[in-house]
């Protein structure tokens, strides 16, 4: 893994990830309100992170011991606008785990601008090896994304 200082990368919570990001000029629209295709890019951000943290380099997912390769590709999106942010706005992405398993994982997103909700987010990940075709979660790596999804059921 690269020697990258975490805090570039948000940081682990007890429910899944959290990243800080700061809305610029180039995220928004003549009217200074971010365009809707950049929350895109908030959410990708915060779902490589949490990767990242976890201990998964997406640029070297080819798994010693099989070689089979291993690739996360978003399958589909489903996401509700609640309300715009603005430049200049520092914005929270959180990332958690709902499902971590078989050829496929779900994470639930937010954006929050302090505590009000700008965007919710449910994202399936389809799991592929590196001809495109489905293959499943490694076991250690669905453990990884499933202890986050335990640590959230646990604490209610």
């Amino acid at each position: 893994m690269t020697n990258v200082p975490h805090h570039l990368s948000g940081e682990l919570t007890e429910a899944g990830h959290r990243l800080v990001q700061r809305v610029y000029y180039e995220d928004t629209d003549f009217s200074g309100v971010v365009y809707h295709a950049r929350y895109l890019h908030f959410l990708e951000r915060g779902r490589t992170d949490y990767l990242r943290l976890l201990g998964v380099e997406q640029g070297s997912l080819v798994l010693e011991e099989d070689r089979e390769g291993l690739v996360f590709v978003v399958h589909r999106m489903e996401i509700d606008f609640k309300a715009p942010a603005r430049m200049d706005d520092i914005l929270t992405i959180q990332t958690f785990t709902e499902k971590a398993g078989g050829a496929k994982m779900i994470l639930n997103q937010d954006i929050r601008r302090g505590e009000q909700l700008l965007i919710a987010a449910r994202v399936i990940i389809a799991v592929i090896n590196s001809a495109g075709r489905p293959r499943r979660l490694p076991d250690g790596l669905a453990a990884r994304f499933l202890a986050k999804a335990q640590e959230v059921s646990g604490a209610h």
